[in-house]
């Protein structure tokens, strides 16, 4: 059973860094492209920040230059380093499986909110 635990959310100053972390059990973790999505209130997931198996990365044009994608394939993490916050990186950010025409695993974590006030 696939389990995805995304953490290193909170509130956080315009300017400012925040990593955020994920870790994936219940499947093999270093075969897939992994990804990192974030949602608004009544809005669809959206994907920002993917990383294929082979260590390619990918970033939506909002977050490229300011957002780091990294995986250890050991340690069965994903990690989202997010530098120069603005106001409009506030939302709930989750992982999963992602990126070069790899849909997501139907399950989700809980995801992890993050807030940059205006």
């Amino acid at each position: 059973q696939v389990q995805l635990v995304e953490s290193g959310g909170g509130l956080v100053q315009p300017g400012g860094s925040l990593n955020l972390s994920c870790a994936a059990s219940g499947m093999g973790f270093s075969l897939y492209n992994w990804g990192w999505y974030r949602q608004a209130p009544g809005k669809q997931r959206e994907l920002v920040a993917s990383m294929s198996a082979s260590e390619l990365r990918n970033y939506d044009d909002s977050v490229k230059g300011r957002f780091t994608i990294s995986r250890d394939d050991d340690k069965r993490m994903l990690e989202l380093q997010r530098n120069s916050l603005k106001p409009e990186d506030t939302d709930v950010y989750y992982c999963n499986r992602g990126g070069w025409g790899a849909s997501a695993f139907g399950s989700w974590g809980q995801g992890t909110q993050v807030t940059i006030p205006s």
